[in-house]
C-alpha cells in the first residue's frame, strides 16, 4: 500500500511538471503570485474551487441537416460516453423529450455508471411532447428552433404545466425518478419554480451572454459561474432569499471573457468565441483552450471558479471529435494535479446550496492574452450587479456595468411570446457593446490632468487580490511614477483612488458613448444618475465624489463625469 502511494505521488507530480513547462501552473499555496508571459500580476485564491462541468445534451433528430440522421446522432453520444470513459470523467447528459422516449437511448442510458454520470432533462418542445400534453404544434417539423415554439417562453403558464408534468412523468417511467437537473438554453422562472415546487429539481443552466444567436438575445446576466433566479425573472439574480427560486442557475459553454463580448459590434448578431470543441476559434483551437484553462486554473473567482465543457449532439461526433478528445485529455491531467473539480451539475448545486445562501460574489480574471495579443480583463458578479473591467495594451476602461433588480418581470413570465425571436435584459449602466460603434468603444475611461490638460490613464501590470469572500482589489500602477489607480469591487459598490501619486494630481472618470440614442440616463445630479430601460425605474448614487452631467442636443442628459472627493470615488450599486 504505501509502495502504491508513493508511486501516485510520483505520477501525481510528474505530470506537474509536464504541465509547469507547458504554461498551466498548478497553484498549491492558499496564496501563489505569478508573472505570466506578457500578462500581469496575478494572486490566485486557491481556496475558491475550480469546477469544470461535461454537459452533453441529446436530441432525437435533426431537421435542419438531412445528412444528420437519427443514428448519426445516437453514435455521437455514443462516442462521448466512451471518451468520458477513457479518461474516467464524470458528467451530465440531458434529455430532449423525443430522446427520452427512444428505446436506444433508454437502454443506453440506463446502463452507465450512476456514480460518474446524471441523467437530466433538457426542457426545449420537441412535437411530441406538445402532442402529448394536448397542445397544438405550431412547428414547422418534429422539432422547431424557433423561440416561440422551442422554449417555454412560447407558451402561457398553464401550458408550461402541462408540458412539464407531461416531461416528468415520462422521465420517471424511463428512469425512476424525477430529473434533479433541468436546463435549456433559456428556461422562464414560472417553470423553474414550478419544477422545483412540484418535482424537486436542484440545478438548472442556461445559455452565456449572447445577441441574436439562434434568434434569441441574453444580455446584462450573471456574466459566468452561477446565480439564484428572481422569482419573476429566470435571467435576473435576485437580491433577497424571499425574492429568489432556490436553484442555482449555472451558466453554460465557457465564453471567452476577452472577445465574446465585442464580438458583432455594429450589426444585431454575434459569433460564438466558447469552449464548445466544434469552433475553430474558441474550444476547437488547442492554443485557445490551453490559454482558457490557465486562465480558469490561475485567476481569481472568489467564491468559485466554473466552467461548462461538452457539446450537444446535434453538431455531430464527426465535428466535435478531435476538440473534445484535446479538451477531455487535457481536463483529465489538470484534474489528476489538483487544478479542477470535475463534477455533475447536481452535485456542484447541492454544494453551491450548502455554501451559499444568496448568490455568491465571484469573478472571472484573464491578466495573460493569447499569444501576440495584449487584453487582460476582470469580471466581478454579485447579487447586485456585474462589471467589467478591460485593459487594451497600456490603457483600461470599464466595459460593462449592469445592475440587477428581482422587481423587473420578465416579458415572458406570465405571458407567452410570439415571433421566433426572444430577448432577455438587465439593467444597463456601462454598454460597452451596445453604446460601441465599430469606430468607437463605449465605457468609463480613466483621466488623469498633465500640463492642463485630461488624458487617457497608462499603466504597468495590474495586481488583482481578494481581499474578503466579497471584496476584490485591483492595483493598477501608472506609468511614469504617477502613482497606483486602486479599485476596489465589493457586493454592492464600486470604489476608485489614485494613491501615492503627485501632490494635488486631479484625475476623474468619464463615460464615451458612441451611440448616445441607446443611453437610458433620465435625471444626472451630483449625488445620483437616474435611469428608465423597457420600463423601468433604476438609480446609481454616487457616496463619494460626484457626478456631473453632459448634455447633448436635444438639451438632455447624455453622457457623463465622476470627479473625485478627498481623492476617492464611491459608487452604490445597490440601491434601487
Amino acid at each position: 500500500m504505501k509502495i502504491f502511494f508513493q508511486a501516485k505521488v510520483l505520477i501525481k507530480y510528474a505530470v506537474l511538471f509536464v504541465l509547469l513547462f507547458s504554461g498551466i501552473r498548478q497553484v498549491n499555496a492558499s496564496y501563489v503570485t505569478t508573472v505570466d508571459q506578457g500578462g500581469g500580476l496575478l494572486q490566485a485564491d486557491t481556496n475558491s474551487p475550480k469546477i469544470i462541468h461535461i454537459v452533453n445534451f441529446i436530441r432525437l433528430l435533426e431537421p435542419r441537416d438531412p445528412a444528420i440522421t437519427e443514428d448519426v446522432l445516437y453514435q455521437t453520444v455514443v462516442k462521448q460516453v466512451e471518451l468520458m470513459n477513457q479518461y474516467q470523467l464524470p458528467g451530465t447528459f440531458l434529455l430532449q423529450y423525443d430522446a427520452l422516449l427512444d428505446s436506444r437511448y433508454q437502454n443506453f442510458l440506463r446502463a452507465l455508471p450512476k456514480d460518474r454520470f446524471e441523467i437530466g432533462g433538457w426542457l426545449e418542445v420537441p412535437q411530441p411532447l406538445a402532442e402529448k400534453a394536448g397542445l397544438k404544434w405550431r412547428g414547422n417539423a418534429r422539432w422547431d428552433s424557433r423561440a416561440d415554439v422551442d422554449f417555454t417562453t412560447g407558451y402561457t403558464p398553464k401550458e408550461r404545466e402541462k408540458l412539464i408534468d407531461t416531461y416528468m412523468r415520462d422521465f420517471k417511467r424511463v428512469f425512476g425518478d424525477y430529473p434533479k437537473t433541468v436546463g435549456c438554453w433559456y428556461l422562464d422562472a414560472y417553470s423553474i419554480n414550478y419544477m422545483y415546487r412540484k418535482y424537486g429539481i436542484i440545478a438548472s443552466c442556461n445559455c452565456k451572454d449572447q445577441i441574436g444567436t439562434d434568434g434569441y438575445t441574453l444580455w446584462g446576466g450573471y456574466w459566468n459561474q452561477a446565480y439564484y433566479p428572481s422569482l419573476q425573472n429566470a435571467y435576473m439574480p435576485a437580491q433577497t432569499q424571499k425574492g429568489q427560486i432556490p436553484v442555482p442557475i449555472f451558466r453554460m459553454l465557457g465564453s471567452d471573457p476577452i472577445r465574446q463580448y465585442d464580438d458583432g459590434i455594429g450589426t444585431a448578431h454575434q459569433g460564438v468565441i466558447t469552449l464548445e470543441p466544434v469552433y475553430k476559434f474558441g474550444g476547437g483551437d488547442t492554443t485557445w483552450v490551453d490559454w482558457f484553462f490557465k486562465t480558469l486554473i490561475q485567476g481569481e473567482a472568489m467564491a468559485f471558479g466554473y466552467a461548462q465543457a461538452g457539446q450537444e449532439n446535434s453538431f455531430t461526433w464527426k465535428a466535435m471529435k478531435d476538440g473534445l478528445q484535446y479538451q477531455f485529455r487535457k481536463i483529465a491531467a489538470l484534474r489528476q494535479t489538483g487544478s479542477f473539480q470535475v463534477e455533475t451539475m447536481v452535485k456542484t448545486a447541492r454544494w453551491f446550496k450548502k455554501q451559499f445562501n444568496v448568490t455568491p460574489v465571484t469573478s472571472v480574471t484573464a491578466l495573460t492574452d493569447l499569444p501576440e495579443e495584449g487584453q487582460k480583463t476582470v469580471w466581478l458578479d454579485s447579487r447586485f450587479y456585474r462589471i467589467n473591467l478591460l485593459w487594451d495594451s497600456a490603457r483600461l476602461r470599464i466595459r460593462d456595468i449592469h445592475l440587477f433588480d428581482e422587481t423587473m418581470t420578465s416579458p415572458y413570465y406570465s405571458r407567452n411570446a410570439t415571433g421566433s425571436k426572444c430577448t432577455l435584459f438587465t439593467l444597463p449602466f456601462i454598454d460597452g457593446h451596445f453604446w460601441s460603434t465599430k469606430a468607437r468603444s463605449a465605457g468609463l475611461v480613466f483621466l488623469v490632468k498633465r500640463n492642463g490638460i485630461f488624458e487617457p490613464m497608462e499603466g504597468e501590470q495590474p495586481l488583482v487580490t481578494k481581499k474578503s469572500k466579497t471584496a476584490l482589489q485591483i492595483s493598477w500602477p501608472l506609468k511614469g511614477n504617477n502613482g497606483t489607480l486602486e479599485i476596489r469591487l465589493s457586493e454592492r459598490c464600486v470604489e476608485a483612488k489614485l494613491v501615492d501619486g503627485p501632490a494635488a494630481a486631479q484625475w476623474k472618470m468619464k463615460l464615451i458613448a458612441a451611440k448616445k440614442d441607446e443611453l437610458p440616463f433620465t435625471a444626472i445630479t451630483p449625488g445620483w444618475i437616474k435611469s428608465r430601460f423597457l420600463g423601468h425605474d433604476y438609480k446609481v448614487k454616487a457616496i463619494q465624489g460626484h457626478f456631473v452631467a453632459g448634455i447633448d442636443r436635444n438639451t438632455a442628459p447624455a453622457d457623463f463625469e465622476i470627479v473625485p472627493e478627498k481623492g476617492a470615488i464611491r459608487l452604490d450599486l445597490g440601491d434601487r
